[in-house]
């Protein structure tokens, strides 16, 4: 997976801060918000064991540290999916990974679903504690 460029992540940044005060960007500003924060997962944490999906935009794998990525075909064990607002308010830091799951915003099933972990840097990154594309 490539790494999205510091545009396409600040582009996502702003989409996500307007989405949190009641903005509604354009179909297609949401596809490409939704696809850049998925790159930047994808690349921060390389793997095969965990899916993360944001139908219809797109849909990565993901890495779990100190586990092994060992899928490689059909569905895989562990899967997260969302729609693109929650997504965006998740990689934004403006909704916690525990009140998405708990408010069914967010569907994730199996053990290594809870991506808390995952999110963090990305999360870093929009709230200025790091630069988007390091």
């Amino acid at each position: 997976m490539r790494r999205p460029d510091t545009d396409a992540l600040a582009s996502a940044a702003r989409i996500g801060h307007d989405l949190a005060e009641g903005g509604q960007p354009s179909r297609a500003d949401l596809a490409a918000a939704v696809r850049a924060t998925l790159a930047q997962l994808a690349v921060v944490h390389p793997g095969k064991l965990v899916e993360v999906r944001v139908p219809p935009f797109a849909a990565v794998q993901i890495g779990v540290p100190g586990q092994a990525s060992a899928h490689t075909r059909g569905t895989p064990p562990n899967v997260v999916e969302t729609d693109a607002a929650t997504w965006l308010s998740l990689v934004t830091g403006h909704l916690a990974w525990a009140d998405a799951v708990a408010s069914h915003r967010v569907s994730a099933s199996g053990v290594h679903a809870d991506i808390t972990t995952q999110l963090a840097p990305v999360v870093a990154e929009f709230r200025g504690d790091g630069s988007p594309g390091r």
